[in-house]
Parts: structure tokens; C-alpha cells; sequence
């Protein structure tokens, strides 16, 4: 039972962190509409939490004008990983 609970958090965790990815292209695309910053506030608030001490460990690489968020892609990875553990 604990398992499937925690299987279905992190599931849903990840589906934030997509949505995240997604607004986040939408901002850079400069997408209009009262959607994006209303999505943006609710998956900031769901995943900056976890983001931001990983963040401290692992800053962003500049490319140029570019920036890779290693944080994202390695909390990312790590709750498909506990996904796949825990289910």
C-alpha cells in the first residue's frame, strides 16, 4: 500500500515537473495567455522545493545565451528511478 501511494506521488511529481519544462518553453517562446503564469506559479511551488537544494550542489551550465538546468534533469531522472524502485 505504501508503494502505490509513493508510486502515485512521484508519478504525479513528474507529470508537475513536465508541465514545468512545457511553461517554462512557453515563456522562452514568449507563448501568450493567462494560463502560463497562473501553470508557472503552481509548478514553481510544487517543484522548487526539491529543485533549489540540488540546485546549490549542481548550478546551471551557460552555453552562450543558453542554460542547462542540471538540477532539473538530475531530480528528474532520480524520481523516474524511485518510480521504477518503489512500484
Amino acid at each position: 500500500m505504501i508503494g502505490f501511494v509513493l508510486g502515485w506521488l512521484l508519478t504525479l511529481f513528474i507529470l508537475v515537473m513536465i508541465a514545468r519544462m512545457i511553461v517554462d518553453w512557453a515563456v522562452a517562446l514568449q507563448a501568450r495567455g493567462s494560463w502560463v503564469p497562473k501553470v508557472q506559479r503552481v509548478t514553481y511551488a510544487v517543484t522548487e522545493p526539491v529543485l533549489s537544494p540540488v540546485r546549490k550542489v549542481l548550478p546551471p551550465v551557460r552555453f552562450g545565451g543558453f542554460g542547462l538546468d542540471l538540477a532539473f534533469t538530475v531530480v528528474f531522472i532520480a524520481a523516474l528511478v524511485l518510480r521504477s524502485i518503489v512500484s
